[in-house]
């Protein structure tokens, strides 16, 4: 059994199906499907020098790659590479090929350091050691009950705030790209990302296979979203949060988790069982909203950072 790397092929069903099912698998707290693995494949912008990789066996996926530079951060040079293996299917060699073809692809766009998430397990944290990668910062993964949970009571709306989905900004969606942009910039992490480009943001995000416009919802002063929560759904019954946030000039209202609040009870009158969310372990107000909410933590990941040359 011999096994292979190479770039996924974002037009063939077989590929991204078993992009997907590898990360399904290896990460069961985020979403994943075939069209939203040919999305991210097709959608980059040009400046990420996006490569998808896939490592395969008998014509099997058992790996995955998501390669590409930190575009949109203003400081240059960044790489980032996230890696992982089916459970079932460590032992084979697939991290390890992947991890090279990565580096060696990154290095020659000009990356100078590069940064990957690691699982927090003894071995995956021991094989990222191995080749060179020091722990940084960690982040969390929470998962919430929606089928066995009780949600607490819906604070009062204040006055003069009119709660929106996103469905309702479909013909000017350029409200939400202002807002994502401001929140952004507070996003706590070790790349500072920025948004400036609105077609790129429509076709990376506002077009995402897996955005859920009815069920995002934001917190609007007249008529423009102040605070909102942004909701991923698989089609089934997995939901996730992509960003909660505000605007600082109207930070400290509950205007975030009153969003939030609403986008969940939303998803649990849709038919939604599981929600999942991430926090970085030093952003103590969303901890706080995630907690109060009944979020728990079901798995932790470390980012890992090596530098080149």
């Amino acid at each position: 059994m011999t096994v292979i790397v190479r770039d996924l092929r974002p037009d063939v069903p077989a590929d991204t199906e078993g992009f997907a099912r590898v990360r399904h698998l290896a990460l069961p707290y985020l979403l994943f499907t075939s069209d939203s693995i040919r999305h991210d494949a097709l959608h980059m912008p040009p400046g990420a020098r996006y490569r998808p990789l896939i490592a395969e066996e008998d014509g099997e996926v058992i790996g995955t790659a998501q390669v590409h530079l930190a575009h949109d951060s203003s400081e240059p040079g960044q790489g980032l590479l996230n890696i992982y293996v089916r459970p079932d299917r460590t032992g084979r060699g697939a991290g390890g090929l992947l991890l090279r073809a990565a580096e060696e692809y990154l290095a020659a766009q000009g990356a100078t350091k590069l940064l990957s998430w690691v699982l927090d397990g003894p071995a995956n944290r021991a094989f990222a050691e191995r080749h060179g990668y020091r722990g940084s910062r960690s982040a969390h993964f929470l998962r919430l009950d929606l089928a066995g949970s009780v949600l607490p009571p819906v604070p009062r709306t204040p006055p003069g705030v009119e709660l929106r989905t996103a469905a309702d900004f479909a013909d000017d969606p350029r409200p939400l790209f202002e807002l994502d942009a401001e929140t952004m910039l507070d996003e706590p992490g070790d790349v500072d990302y920025e948004l400036t480009d609105y077609e790129a943001w429509v076709e990376q995000y506002w077009k995402h296979p897996l955005l859920d416009r009815d069920l995002t919802v934001a917190a609007c002063v007249e008529g423009r979203p102040v605070a909102f929560s942004v909701a991923y759904t698989d089609g089934g019954t997995r939901y996730t949060t992509a960003m909660t946030g505000t605007a600082q000039s109207h930070r400290g209202q509950g205007l975030a988790k009153l969003a939030k609040i609403h986008s969940l009870y939303r998803a649990q009158a849709a038919g939604i069982t599981e929600a999942f969310t991430g926090n970085d372990t030093g952003n103590d107000p969303m901890i706080a909203i995630n907690k109060w909410l009944g979020y728990e933590i079901c798995a932790t990941e470390v980012r890992h950072v090596r530098e080149l040359g």
